[in-house]
């Protein structure tokens, strides 16, 4: 859940985030690519990592 106010309306929060930003959306699909398509963590590995952080965040998990 986003800490921002986003506004009403239809649409997956991750969207209305952003929709705010629009100019950062390219780099953002492009490191996301290069996390996800092209690291050489194995997977497992990366799953921990981010779940590490979204604690620290104090995300839910």
């Amino acid at each position: 859940m986003a800490r921002i106010e986003l506004g009403d309306g239809d649409g997956m929060e991750v969207a209305k985030v952003w929709a705010q930003v629009p100019h950062m959306a390219g780099a953002i699909h492009e490191m996301s690519k290069a996390v996800y398509e092209r690291s050489s963590l194995p997977i497992r590995e990366r799953e921990v990592a981010r779940m590490r952080i979204a604690q620290l965040n104090s995300c839910d998990i």
